[in-house]
């Protein structure tokens, strides 16, 4: 094998069902093209890796949440947290966050654990908990800034000491949503709704105490429901997904959307242009910070990499599709139309500008690079679809590798890690291409041809005719659409199973 290969971390695969959780060996597989099985499986109603990797959060049926350490797969901490509704682990897996169910508001029911000490550093009362105000505390990728959001202001603490309490505190009337950039944890955006005429705004702050006078940059506008923003790495761009419920174009029933980008230095404010109408449904950076790409427009919706100073810098074509995933290195890009879409994947080569291949998995509810950016990932999972839970997993050119069936699945995920720890992509390109001459075919490529590289596939159909009053209709004919792929998978079932008797 290859020297890239060999000082690579090797790639590790959750995958939990009923019965609980196990750990995978990942690709390249040496059983036959088959998984080895790293940690046999464990019982548990939920499990999530930290941000880096490094730590595996485990709840366990009896409200008790442990800790394991990712590398030994030993458990290391077990909490017990009677009436516990969620929790989440820092970036770098320091801290747990823990809420429960409270009665009164002086029954503080946000606690933050030292992991290492298995002491409760911080807690607090809140009311309720939603997406904007989930997780409490927010942590930069490196555990060194943490911050919250109340009430007209944002909180800092010393991610060192939280005995010290708040540190720091940025005034903002009128803040409903805050988002701390990762790497480094430098700055904040903050998000203020319309309010008594006032248009919305995003605004970016500095985290350094005396640099928060005012903000370095920000965007106001109207017809604005919610947000979603996006920091790049290195802190510099910010990306702001706005929303609106109400499309007064009359040309969607479902509101509209818009895309803009904000920068730190201030050099850039305003919106990304793109070259077609329609709502923006999904939107990525690179690894690097550099580009970003976008998946907008009505349907068969377009894809467009922007540079940093949104200059196109290349078209992906148009077709079915609704989601962008950008693998860790920035070489290769997968382009595929899940949900209520067919499935459809295009491969892309970012760095030669050329389309790789084109595929199809249906019925995919999670799609994920690995770390090494050789491979991507499908699963059909459970509650969302019911029947065919399967896992699929694909090489960068969109060839299929590996594909296993199960009763039920609820989760598949790769375990992360910094994709600094693997060789250059084109060594480890060739370190895979020549361990693929040596082994005989798989089972999956056997039953799959490779399909026809195109650079538009075909537009999907019209959809049909839904009225204007009918209220979140885009979510429910998404639904409507998964139930009767559903259903029709059970009465294929149904019908096979008559024949054999």
């Amino acid at each position: 094998m290859a020297a890239a290969m060999e000082t690579s971390p090797a790639l590790e695969i959750l995958v939990r069902e009923p019965e609980g959780f196990s750990i995978w060996n990942g690709p390249p597989f040496d059983n036959n093209n088959q998984p080895g099985i790293k940690l046999e499986k464990v019982p548990c109603t939920s499990a999530k890796f930290s941000e880096d990797g490094s730590r595996l959060m485990v709840t366990k049926t009896d409200s008790a949440i442990s800790i394991y350490d990712s590398s030994t797969l030993k458990e290391i901490r077990c909490f017990q947290i009677p009436n516990v509704v969620a929790s989440s682990l820092s970036p770098r897996g320091t801290y747990l966050q823990t809420f429960q169910k409270s009665t009164t508001p002086q029954e503080k029911n946000v606690l933050l654990w030292n992991i290492e000490t298995g002491d409760p550093v911080y807690q607090q009362f809140q009311k309720n908990m939603t997406k904007a105000t989930w997780p409490s505390i927010r942590f930069s990728s490196d555990d060194a800034v943490a911050c919250r959001f109340a009430t007209n202001e944002v909180q800092f603490f010393d991610a060192a000491d939280f005995s010290k309490g708040i540190v720091n505190r940025l005034r903002i009337p009128g803040v409903a949503a805050v988002e701390l950039s990762k790497a480094p944890g430098s700055h904040v955006a903050a998000f203020v709704p319309e309010s008594k005429g006032s248009p919305a705004s995003v605004q970016i702050y500095a985290c350094g105490k005396d640099l928060q006078s005012q903000p370095l940059a920000r965007r106001s506008f109207f017809r604005c429901s919610t947000v979603q923003l996006l920091w790049n790495h290195g802190s510099t761009g910010l990306l702001v997904v706005v929303q609106s419920d109400v499309d007064k174009t009359n040309q969607s029933y479902y509101g509209e959307s818009k895309l803009n980008y904000l920068t730190t230095d201030g050099t850039h404010e305003g919106l990304v242009p793109l070259r077609k109408e329609g709502p923006i449904h999904d939107v990525q950076w690179s690894y690097s910070g550099k580009e970003f790409a976008v998946v907008y427009g009505f349907m068969p919706a377009s894809a467009t990499i922007f540079d940093k100073k949104c200059k196109p810098l290349l078209e992906l074509g148009s077709g079915p599709y609704n989601t962008i995933r950008w693998n860790p290195n920035g070489k290769f890009l997968c382009l595929a139309g899940f949900g209520n879409l067919p499935g459809d994947m295009a491969f892309w080569d970012f760095i030669d500008k050329k389309q790789l291949g084109t595929t199809r998995a249906e019925c995919s509810v999670t799609s994920e690079w690995s770390a090494d950016g050789l491979y991507f990932m499908t699963a059909t999972t459970a509650p969302r679809l019911q029947v065919d839970n399967c896992i699929k997993i694909f090489h960068y050119n969109g060839t299929l590798f590996f594909e296993k069936m199960f009763d039920k699945l609820f989760q598949a995920d790769w375990k992360p890690e910094s994709p600094d720890k693997f060789g250059e992509i084109a060594e480890l390109i060739k370190a895979v291409d020549s361990m693929k001459v040596e082994e005989t075919k798989s089972q999956g490529q056997r039953s799959t041809s490779r399909k026809p590289a195109y650079a538009n596939p075909p537009a999907q159909k019209p959809a049909a005719y839904r009225p204007p009053h009918a209220k979140n209709a885009a979510a429910v004919q998404a639904e409507r659409n998964e139930q009767e792929c559903t259903q029709k998978q059970e009465e294929e079932g149904e019908t096979k199973r008559e024949k054999g008797r």
